[in-house]
């Protein structure tokens, strides 16, 4: 099997990107493009695993890189779960921006076990307002 090469704020195509998630099982408006282009139009850092020229994976935050980092996305295929992308995704979040920063997220439930694998802790101080749509 060929290596997984990551890269840091590639540009890339909506239409990967619902690939991405619509396989991945991750729940995002994938019917709406328009919308998942302006979501990954101005973040401040996106992560991607690329297999044989192919996305497999993103990682998506909105950060100020001095305090804070918000993990918005992180999505790999179904096809390659298990192989430690998502964690590499993470890892290459957290080396971009160092450790002065916390790094945040909220969890579908459905994957409330893994993030503590990957070296979250549990937060019970946080506070959402839900999208409305």
């Amino acid at each position: 099997m060929s290596a997984v090469e990551y890269h840091r704020d590639v540009p890339l195509d909506p239409v990967d990107v619902i690939r991405v998630f619509n396989a991945s099982g991750i729940r995002r408006p994938t019917f709406d493009a328009d919308r998942i282009a302006r979501m990954f139009s101005a973040p401040c850092l996106i992560v991607s695993a690329w297999l044989d020229g192919h996305l497999v994976g993103v990682c998506r935050s909105l950060t100020d890189f001095a305090y804070c980092c918000y993990l918005s996305d992180l999505a790999v295929d179904k096809s390659v779960q298990g192989q430690g992308i998502g964690t590499q995704l993470i890892r290459q979040t957290q080396a971009a921006i160092g450790d002065e920063v916390s790094l945040v997220l909220l969890s579908a439930p459905s994957a409330m076990s893994y993030y503590p694998q990957a070296g979250f802790e549990i937060a019970e101080n946080a506070f959402i307002i839900n999208r409305q749509r």
